[in-house]
């Protein structure tokens, strides 16, 4: 799978503000000319935040939709869905940044459970933890922003499965990494650009 470039990172940002815009501004929608690597089926993640705290993040971690579609999808559901935050209200708009995360297809990791954390590499990998009939993923940004270790990290992809800490040190629980492209509009309240 190719990597996006940065245009069409931008890209993928601008059209899920559009999404935002349309669905709950009550704006037109914006007409963006999206590239053929748009009609491929891609993983995506779309996080919102205001004033640097989390607002809502959805998205699909398996390539089952056309990257449109799936940014399209994910930007609607993290502003409308997201079973911990209200919904997103137009007023909130102006102050809400959205990024993007394209994901590549996730990895089920084939070491032993004991030398997992040899084999995440914080900054690079998100994790996906699966078991018990639980599944739980985070972003590869957010063991950044946290100052987590990759032990660290594993204990909460496990809590966020709603798994004990630790859990990924069992045999039956699978761990699977995969990497992510992240592009991001400059946030309203500091002017830096991540993306």
């Amino acid at each position: 799978m190719d990597a996006l470039t940065s245009e069409e990172g931008t890209l993928a940002v601008r059209l899920a503000r559009s999404v935002l815009e349309h669905a709950i501004g009550g704006m037109p929608e914006a007409a963006i000319p999206l590239p053929p690597v748009f009609r491929e089926k891609r993983g995506v993640f779309v996080t919102l935040t205001k004033k640097g705290e989390l607002r809502g993040c959805i998205g699909f971690p398996q390539p089952h939709l056309p990257l449109q579609q799936a940014v399209r999808e994910a930007a609607y559901a993290a502003a409308r869905e997201d079973p911990r935050f209200p919904p997103v209200q137009a007023r909130e708009l102006p102050g809400i940044r959205v990024e993007v995360t394209v994901l590549s297809v996730p990895m089920l990791l084939t070491v032993a459970p004991k030398d997992r954390t040899e084999a995440v590499i914080v900054g690079r990998h998100g994790l996906i933890v699966r078991g018990y009939g639980r599944s739980g993923l985070l972003l590869p940004q957010v063991p950044v922003e946290w100052n987590w270790d990759a032990r660290e990290f594993l204990d909460h992809t496990c809590m966020k499965a709603g798994l004990p800490a630790g859990c990924w040190k069992e045999r039956g629980v699978e761990v699977y990494t995969f990497e992510g492209q992240i592009y991001s509009e400059t946030p309203p309240d500091t002017g830096r650009n991540t993306g």
